[in-house]
């Protein structure tokens, strides 16, 4: 079965990864190792995503694990910085999801997202303009690689799961979408994925 839609992941794919240093930014902000502090901010990071807490509440409840305890005003610093770091579009990504498009396919977003850097990029990131379905884990109140993100991603597309093909950087996420039927591929780079979409027959 051809394929009818592509779909792409955001963070670390349609984005570029966080600049280095960014982790030891919010452990300096937050009085804590950088390592324990990585720990910390993914552990933590399914309810942020989900949309059931806010950021400010997302690092109040990791620190409290420590015992540290900040003012409101730290608390937004060090969820600034995070939105922050997630901001750098990836310029082949770009290029290639316009491609897509251009080339009659049904082009998606689908990515583990808080509310507030999914307000940010709608108003920001003339990207998220493009796509004709755009899934994220806050208003879906399901996360990757649970099962009704996916689901909610082809009712979304109206697309069999066959006739779609995701791109992400985590192979939990990849293993989740294509337990759904989906064809799932792991994210390398702009280039790559290219030529994974025209071995599947997409002129791009």
């Amino acid at each position: 079965m051809s394929v009818t839609a592509v779909v792409f992941d955001y963070g670390q794919v349609i984005s570029f990864p966080p600049e280095h240093g960014v982790i030891e930014a919010l452990a300096r902000l937050a009085g804590l190792p950088a390592p324990l502090m990585e720990d910390l901010l993914w552990r933590f990071r399914p309810a942020y995503d989900r949309g059931t807490i806010s950021g400010e509440e997302y690092y109040r409840t990791l620190l409290a694990e420590q015992g540290v305890r900040l003012g409101p005003e730290r608390l937004r610093d060090l969820v600034q910085l995070d939105l922050d770091s997630w901001k750098r579009i990836n310029p082949g990504t770009a290029r290639l999801m316009e491609d897509v498009k251009a080339a009659g396919l049904k082009l998606g977003i689908l990515s583990n997202m808080p509310h507030e850097f999914l307000a940010f990029a709608r108003a920001n990131i003339p990207l998220f303009s493009l796509p004709d379905a755009g899934v994220f884990s806050c208003e879906a109140q399901s996360i990757k690689p649970e099962k009704e993100i996916y689901q909610a991603l082809l009712r979304a597309l109206d697309c069999p799961p066959a006739e779609a093909c995701f791109f992400d950087d985590m192979p939990q996420n990849v293993r989740g979408a294509a337990e759904q039927g989906i064809k799932a591929l792991l994210w390398r780079d702009p280039e790559t994925a290219r030529g994974e979409l025209r071995s599947l027959g997409v002129p791009v």
